[in-house]
């Protein structure tokens, strides 16, 4: 078992290697039923009460191919700008799998439904980095183990396992990127770039949520080093179904330092699948890792090919939505922000909720400010997602309506804020209910600034005097006199009025 002692640093790893990295993304498919049956795909069932005679492998039970997931993993293949199969096959991979009942994974050997593709990604600083895609396959996903009784939760030291097949045939798609390298330094941000990438695209696609946390799309890091000049690539490991962007990223550097340590030690790195720990960002090893010849592919005898005709392939092309990178682009430039401040939106979630925003009314400006500002501190604090706020899109627009009008201010707005996400109602509720209308009545207005003009006469003849900046004093003391509910800037007009004097 590797430690996180058995490392050399990162900067002396990549002074002698360069990594070479291949991304295989498991992507559940939103479908309602099953790749090759009528079991339901719906979450939290009572395990095995969503199995049938098919998915459970039972002599003469024979399959029948999803049409849905056929035309899913078309649109998978033409948005990451793939070729799609004229004629493919479905093949028998062949192993124990004890989450599995009949005993081998009906996938996509050598005739994939799309291959020899690419996507572009963008990294932190704007750089585009294209990842070229080797194949997207249809197969299927395996049932649930439960390992019971040992302290890590895996098979070994366990008293015995639990099996739920309710998962077992739900459509999987498998995309696989030929290997990636001249990345160098920045190869597990590349990973995580291009996993973050399709993951939006495949949600711009609605083919899937591909939520990682929950399972519905997960990652397998393949990394191999070679020494500085070498043309073979190295023996590479594979860390098995990492499910969050981050861990992509810590597993690609992890092993990057682990093979460095093994390589420059003299060692000989395994061909392995390895497993990868949250809580320490290291991976440990898992099994001996199989060729394509060991797995006894054969075709699938009881499925016909599929042969997509040319007519329909095009129909879904001009049905394809404006993909991420080119919507974020096009978004960027409306809004007139640079690469970075798009880049920061990206990172707090905010991107669809400041478009919802918009749509709902506000400009593009207010949206981002309140997302990005006071709901984005509140989301830190609160340990919550920004889509997980009490709060919608058409709220956010409506308190920035309020802000336009000059019913709010900005301290009031926030209160505003602070009382929806408290469930204290509406914007509107919220507002009555506190009193936080600006105070827009000029008589109300006049006296509160003739008395901070009369509580301070010091301040007063510095204005007179020509120090228009002193009125700010004055108009702090309106400010607080009315609980922060008067308009800053009306309130400085009538101080200068009063005092005879301009802004110029």
């Amino acid at each position: 078992m590797t430690t996180t002692t058995d490392l050399v640093s990162y900067e002396d790893a990549l002074a002698s290697y360069d990594p070479v990295m291949g991304l295989e993304v498991h992507v559940e498919l939103g479908t309602r039923t099953k790749m090759f049956c009528g079991c339901s795909t719906a979450l939290g069932a009572d395990p095995n009460t969503q199995t049938c005679p098919v998915c459970l492998g039972m002599p003469g039970a024979l399959p029948v191919v999803n049409a849905t997931g056929v035309e899913s993993a078309i649109k998978i293949g033409l948005a990451l700008n793939c070729e799609i199969a004229e004629w493919c096959r479905f093949a028998r991979k062949n192993y124990f799998y004890p989450d599995m009942p009949k005993n081998f994974q009906t996938s996509q050997y050598d005739e994939p439904i799309a291959f020899n593709g690419y996507l572009d990604v963008q990294l932190e600083d704007g750089e585009t980095f294209r990842v070229e895609i080797e194949r997207a396959h249809m197969e299927e996903d395996t049932g649930k183990s439960t390992h019971v009784g040992g302290a890590t939760g895996r098979i070994h030291g366990a008293s015995h396992s639990l099996l739920d097949y309710n998962r077992a045939g739900i459509p999987l798609i498998e995309i696989v990127t030929k290997p990636i390298v001249g990345a160098g330094e920045r190869a597990p941000e590349v990973a995580r770039a291009y996993v973050r990438e399709l993951r939006e695209l495949i949600r711009a696609l609605g083919v899937s949520e591909a939520r990682m946390e929950m399972g519905q799309m997960r990652c397998d890091v393949n990394l191999s080093l070679m020494p500085k000049g070498a043309e073979k690539f190295g023996t590479r490991s594979e860390t098995k179904n990492v499910n969050s962007l981050r861990s992509v990223e810590r597993a690609a550097r992890f092993e990057v330092q682990r093979h460095a340590a093994v390589l420059s030690s003299g060692g000989t790195i395994v061909q392995e699948t390895r497993h990868f720990h949250e809580d320490t960002g290291s991976t440990t090893s898992g099994r001996v890792k199989e060729e394509a010849e060991d797995y006894r592919y054969f075709p699938e005898p009881d499925l016909v090919p599929v042969a997509p005709s040319r007519e329909w392939v095009e129909e879904l092309r001009g049905g394809l939505p404006e993909l991420p990178l080119v919507r974020r682009n096009r978004l960027r430039d409306d809004w007139g922000i640079s690469g970075t401040e798009m880049q920061a939106i990206l990172n707090a979630g905010a991107l669809d909720l400041i478009v919802a925003t918009i749509e709902a009314g506000a400009d593009a400006a207010s949206a981002r400010k309140w997302w990005m500002g006071e709901l984005a501190r509140s989301a830190n604090e609160s340990g919550k997602a920004l889509d997980e706020l009490a709060i919608t899109p058409a709220q956010v627009a409506r308190v920035t309506e309020l802000v336009t009008t000059g019913d709010l201010n900005d301290k009031l707005a926030r209160q505003v804020i602070e009382g929806v996400l408290a469930g204290e109602g509406t914007p509107d509720e919220v507002v009555d209910k506190r009193g936080l209308k600006v105070v827009s009545d000029e008589g109300a207005l006049g006296t509160a600034v003739d008395e901070a003009i009369a509580g301070n006469p010091a301040i007063a003849d510095k204005i007179r005097g020509g120090k228009v900046a002193a009125a700010g004093a004055l108009v702090g003391a309106v400010m607080k006199a009315t609980r922060g509910q008067a308009d800053a800037a009306r309130v400085k007009e009538l101080i200068l009025q009063k005092l005879g004097v301009g802004e110029g």
